[in-house]
């Protein structure tokens, strides 16, 4: 199972890019970049490939994470 969790600002800040400098890579808006990274906008996939490809990361280093399993007794 996957989540959605948004590494942006930390790949963009270990390569010492502002939001300016990602943005333009990335062919975005900074304003919308920032809203990305805030969680109050979700990229179109051929943004979060931009900006993957910007960051030399894939997608889902970017995107996704692995979630915790919990069993289904668990649960119970």
């Amino acid at each position: 199972m996957y989540t959605i969790e948004n590494n942006i600002a930390l790949y963009r800040t270990s390569k010492s890019y502002s939001q300016q400098i990602l943005a333009n890579k990335a062919r975005i808006t900074r304003p919308y970049l920032s809203n990305i990274e805030n969680g109050k906008k979700k990229p179109s996939c051929d943004v979060a490939l931009r900006i993957a490809k910007a960051l030399e990361v894939s997608v889902e280093e970017l995107f996704f994470n692995k979630a915790v399993h919990y069993s289904e007794q668990s649960a119970e």
